[in-house]
């Protein structure tokens, strides 16, 4: 560890006492500054956008703008406009009914805010990964701190100032570092901890936060599947499956992992992805609009899944693009690849970038077995004409969400929870879910000053034989 990250860890310690401290002295944040929190996160998204979007991109080489405008600023406002509107609801007391034996009594669930979150956030949206779950802990009246990715230090940086700008330090910080800071913040004692990422990292997060017993809400990943029923139009599949796999160049942890298609339709369908993606894309190589891949690791980790489709024979599908290009301007073009081996690494890894696999099945049976074999994925997407055919793969497999005919979208509903099941996650946020997240529901029973239950004390006599069997009936 060097000693600039010892210096940042100490600090990252300090921030977190005072916020602690911070905390006791106002339990109860009351409505009104929660919604100014909520205006503040929306206000800095609106007045630095062009700041935040050229971050982004600089951080990946290359980013779509729009794309950022539309998967992370704008997400993000109306999220925080979202958990504003409803807060006063969401944060009333919720009276519930009390057993006869208990009356006369009083029992309400109130919503408290748990305390100091720690935030952790990926680098595939690296502002909105942060700040959609900030403005879910501010609506539940929390603080916290989030530590970025260091894969993404423009937009670490940038979101830092703004931070610092708009919020008192032992309200909301940033701090930045490698993978020591943050193995460093994972072993502290949070009130909540919120993690984006993989899997793989997810469960040394989890391991981490167990010594201290805190609450973990782990946002992961896995390989989600397209399943296309015999019935649905190729073209139609091929557009929204397109669509979907090539938003950030496939970065997105619901993207589409993998497809399922009916025997005989594989190259016909990964044929229709590929002229979308031209249509899309004409020269991926040398177009804004095509975001390019985050790091060198990711790139060279992504080519070495194609190079292993093609020494092993395996057809593979690219639209005309300048190789040498692409390479300098580190994108990979949109790629599909028909029926690799169960066990390449496309098949066994979540890809994270514009490969497509596709598999056939004979049945839908055979589909379903194939997806109900694995680990439970982030999101399942069927496409069928057939409702009673679409609600029997829901029916009969388990993923964190879905989508009918449409992918990528689910997450945008706001009051639609978003999470994982599994292996891809535990726990969910977006909306009054969000909320939960941070809050903790407190059960509480009142009485006046005598209650009956005074008579079940010892010596036991009839009347409290009596109201045992009463309640055992």
């Amino acid at each position: 560890m060097s000693e600039a990250e010892a210096k940042q860890i100490e600090r990252m310690k300090s921030i977190l006492a005072a916020q602690k401290a911070a905390f006791r002295a106002e339990r109860h944040r009351p409505l009104d500054k929660r919604k100014q929190d909520l205006d503040k996160i929306a206000d800095l998204c609106r007045k630095n956008a062009d700041a935040i979007t050229d971050a982004i991109s600089q951080d990946f080489g290359n980013r779509a703008h729009i794309e950022t405008a539309i998967a992370e600023l704008a997400f993000v406002i109306q999220d925080a406009a979202h958990i504003k509107k409803h807060l006063n609801k969401w944060t009333k007391p919720k009276r519930v009914g009390v057993p006869l034996t208990l009356m006369p009594g009083k029992a309400v669930i109130r919503r408290e805010p748990i305390g100091v979150a720690g935030i952790i956030s990926p680098w595939n949206y690296p502002f909105q990964l942060a700040m959609a779950p900030l403005a879910a802990a501010l609506g539940a009246g929390c603080r916290a701190i989030i530590k970025p990715s260091e894969y993404t230090p423009a937009t670490a940086e940038i979101m830092k100032r703004l931070i610092s700008e708009n919020f008192e330090e032992d309200h909301v910080s940033v701090v930045t570092g490698g993978p020591a800071v943050g193995e460093a913040f994972t072993k502290l004692k949070w009130d909540h901890l919120f993690y984006t990422g993989s899997t793989q990292v997810g469960r040394l997060v989890a391991l981490a936060a167990a010594d201290n017993l805190v609450p973990v809400t782990l946002e992961l990943g896995g390989k989600s599947p397209a399943i296309v029923a015999p019935d649905y139009p190729t073209e139609q599949a091929a557009k929204s499956i397109g669509w979907g796999k090539l938003f950030n160049a496939g970065q997105t942890c619901v993207a589409p992992d993998y497809v399922l298609a009916p025997n005989g339709r594989e190259r016909e369908i990964g044929q229709a992805i590929i002229d979308v993606a031209q249509h899309q894309f004409p020269e991926a190589a040398s177009d804004d609009a095509y975001t390019s891949i985050v790091s060198d690791r990711h790139y060279e980790r992504l080519n070495a899944m194609i190079e292993e489709a093609r020494a092993a024979g395996i057809e593979v599908l690219q639209p005309e693009h300048d190789s040498q290009a692409a390479q300098a301007a580190r994108k990979i073009p949109p790629t599909v690849v028909i029926d690799p081996p169960e066990d390449s690494a496309m098949m066994t890894e979540e890809i994270f970038g514009p490969i497509l696999p596709i598999k056939g099945y004979a049945e839908l049976d055979g589909a379903l077995d194939f997806v109900n074999d694995r680990e439970r994925p982030l999101a399942l997407y069927v496409y069928s004409t057939d409702k009673t055919q679409a609600e029997r793969v829901l029916d009969e497999t388990i993923s964190g969400g879905a989508g009918v005919n449409i992918n990528l979208m689910h997450l945008s509903v706001p009051d639609l929870p978003f999470g994982g099941v599994g292996a891809s996650g535990q726990g969910a946020y977006h909306g009054e879910t969000g909320f939960k997240a941070f809050t903790h529901e407190r059960s509480v029973l009142s009485t006046g000053k005598w209650h009956p239950s005074r008579l079940l004390a010892p010596p036991y006599g009839k009347f409290a034989e009596r109201v045992a069997q009463r309640q055992m009936k």
